[in-house]
């Protein structure tokens, strides 16, 4: 018979008998105690009760209230502790125990407060409470009251300690700390060295951390976890993975930790092919490893393996986290795949994590790249607490979805609120300036980064100003601005002045923006496609095949365009002319058959856009057949009848021929349409864009 089936027949036994003497409540609760069963333990404190037990010292209560402290359950340990009649230290040491396993810090220091004597036992407790809770402060200013009530520290005091300084990333204390234990000669614990050793690498100083570890005489798995850890957050993956070949060629077992580190670690190189092996060689995998394979392939452009893994990761039935969620709901939003990411939101609020500040957060950004801007908002309005990230994941949702007055009205809310903006809030707001042509109100918010909010302006902060002036026909004051930058301009800087170019036909300011872009980065074929464009749609022809030219010689190839649609979670497709889906002959059918009633109520092909110099039917043909109007072609076989939006989304700039023509569609079909593309969302309701033809 097992050890707890005979404590529970003895207890069972008690209970038949009536009351007991001192030495079998003291027998059967050691023994309690010594198998860890709380359950047998609340049934013979019940049975002392029941038969009005007295008590003659506090060591059965002591015991008691450790169990209960040890186990977790808080209220059983504060109800006997406030029923006690007598109270020693090891009594207020048992409930400092019991506070800082349920983490109470508060009542933790209260309980702390109200002793009238304190010994080692009591601020070890308290200093472990505060570090192992997050109070790291707190910790250490305990460690220092404790030295000046006359108190040494053990080896266990400064390990809780460096703890606390490892999270505050607080190395000169650190470092005093180090320096008393090798006065005091308290340095052999191994606990002690992965402390230190972990206190370093996290502060950066891996010279010393490693130097730490290489000394080390018998190292631990948490030896060379800590040491790991400190050189991928340092950025060194690849001193990680040798690591953790020589830690295997040593014989040593990695644990969770260990494996979530290497995953990260090959994440970082790009090794995924390493990162899935080695994933699929975990026998127990737990929430870590799994959240950290799903961010990695969230995080290296591999959303739909992400979503997979979330999949598998819930049939394993292993609970994600809010991080765990967070992420998967961000590939959701790269994906732009609103479906899945309802189903996660409604995963999300099963868990009780639709709260969360991260995973809020995350919502209102994946409904806005949804195009959704009115559940985002739903979401936004009911967070019991924003931070800067929230707010700027609705400014900037508001501001790609044609809200922009919305967007600029959400921004002075959140000063009015007294947060502080950063460099994506101003992203958003420059955005929604540049979509509604505000140039003056643009210009007043560029200047106010850095004479208001102290800040300097980014790269994307002068993109963003340089395309709202070009647009509005200020050409002359984008090209000072970027003489003016304090900073060379890059290829983002350049690169939005080639595409005003592109638009305005400004072959001298486009001419010298590709210039600097073919010096920056040459094997970028975009430059090229965009002079070319320019040169075209002036008629320069010789121009166009000089460029061309110039890309064979320099074997630069040019970028497929494509766009995809999401039907009952499957994706679509799509290039322009595409005749590879195996329902070629009715999307073609479907699309001619639109076409036609398009050009019945007015609408034109605009073949000015077709940037070859081929006959005006070539033309025709080539434009008619647009990847998105393929798309959407085959949105209206599957789902032909219905109010919901035909959701397309697109790599590239939509072109101005297929703008026109989803205005058409959308007031013929009497559907709303959203295309997303590179720059922006389009809503095309009754004939209309949400972009007002800025884009």
């Amino acid at each position: 018979m097992k050890p707890t089936h005979r404590l529970r027949e003895a207890i069972d036994a008690l209970y038949s008998r009536g009351a007991a003497t001192s030495e079998s409540y003291t027998r059967l609760l050691l023994q309690c105690v010594r198998s860890n069963d709380v359950v047998q333990a609340k049934r013979l404190h019940t049975h002392m009760d029941l038969y009005l037990y007295q008590h003659n010292d506090t060591f059965l209560q002591n015991r008691l209230l450790h169990l209960y402290g040890k186990s977790g359950n808080l209220s059983d340990a504060r109800d006997l502790f406030d029923k006690m009649p007598r109270r020693d230290i090891f009594s207020w040491n048992a409930m400092l125990a019991a506070y800082s396993k349920s983490g109470k810090v508060e009542d933790l220091r209260a309980v702390f407060d109200r002793m009238s004597a304190h010994d080692s036992v009591s601020y070890n407790t308290v200093i472990a409470g505060f570090s192992g809770n997050g109070c790291s402060s707190q910790a250490l200013e305990f460690f220092v009251r404790m030295q000046e009530e006359g108190f040494e520290p053990t080896d266990y005091t400064h390990v809780s300690a460096l703890h606390a300084c490892s999270q505050l990333l607080d190395i000169m204390r650190g470092k005093q700390i180090h320096g008393r234990i090798v006065a005091t000669s308290l340095g052999e614990n191994i606990f002690v060295w992965n402390a230190l050793t972990n206190l370093y690498a996290k502060c950066g100083a891996l010279d010393q951390a490693r130097w730490l570890f290489d000394r080390m005489i018998h190292k631990t798995v948490v030896s060379w976890n800590s040491i790991i850890s400190g050189y991928l957050q340092n950025g060194q993956p690849e001193t990680c993975i040798e690591l953790f070949f020589e830690m295997q060629s040593l014989g040593l077992k990695p644990d969770q930790v260990t494996v979530s580190n290497i995953l990260s670690a090959y994440f970082q190189c790009g090794q995924m092919d390493e990162a899935c092996k080695t994933f699929s060689e975990i026998k127990e995998k737990d929430k870590i490893c799994w959240t950290t394979m799903i961010v990695g392939c969230a995080q290296n452009g591999k959303e739909e393996e992400a979503l997979l893994l979330f999949r598998k990761m819930l049939l394993e039935n292993v609970r994600p986290d809010s991080f765990t969620i967070s992420s998967v709901v961000s590939s959701c939003a790269r994906l732009a795949s609103l479906c899945q990411g309802q189903a996660v939101h409604g995963k999300a609020v099963i868990l009780g994590v639709d709260n969360n500040l991260l995973v809020s957060s995350a919502l209102v950004d994946m409904y806005s790249k949804c195009g959704e801007t009115a559940y985002a908002w739903f979401v936004f309005k009911w967070m019991s607490t924003r931070n800067v990230v929230s707010w700027n994941s609705m400014i900037v949702g508001y501001a790609q979805n044609g809200k922009d007055l919305e967007a600029l009205a959400l921004y002075e809310e959140m000063l009015h609120e007294n947060l502080k903006p950063d460099n994506i809030t101003f992203v958003g707001v420059l955005s929604a300036c540049m979509h509604a042509g505000l140039v003056e109100r643009g210009e007043g918010y560029f200047h106010s980064i850095s004479k208001i909010h102290g800040m300097s302006p980014t790269f994307d902060h002068y993109s963003c100003l340089i395309n709202l002036l070009g647009r509005a026909g200020y050409m002359d004051k984008a090209v000072d601005l970027i003489n003016s930058m304090t900073f060379e301009p890059n290829c983002l800087i350049w690169s939005t002045l080639l595409s005003i170019c592109r638009i305005r036909c400004d072959v001298n300011n486009g001419e010298m923006a590709a210039r600097h872009l073919f010096e920056l980065d040459p094997h970028n074929a975009g430059p090229y496609i965009m002079l070319s464009n320019i040169y075209a749609t002036c008629g320069r022809w010789k121009d166009v095949a000089s460029v061309r030219s110039l890309m064979k010689n320099n074997k630069i190839k040019k970028f497929a365009a494509y766009s995809w649609i999401e039907i009952d979670s499957q994706v679509h497709k799509f290039i322009a002319e595409d005749r590879t889906h195996s329902e070629t002959e009715q999307i073609y059918e479907e699309l001619n058959r639109l076409i036609k009633k398009l050009q019945e109520s007015g609408f034109t092909p605009d073949t000015n856009l077709v940037l070859h110099d081929v006959v005006e039917e070539e033309k025709l043909d080539s434009i008619s057949y647009h990847s998105e109007k393929l798309a959407l072609a085959f949105w209206l076989i599957k789902k032909p009848h219905g109010r919901t939006p035909i959701r397309i989304m697109k790599n590239i700039r939509v072109c101005g021929d297929c703008h026109v023509f989803m205005k058409f569609v959308s007031k013929i079909i009497g559907r709303p349409i959203i295309l997303r593309d590179m720059n922006r969302f389009h809503h095309f309701v009754e004939g209309r864009c949400s972009c007002k033809d800025i884009w």
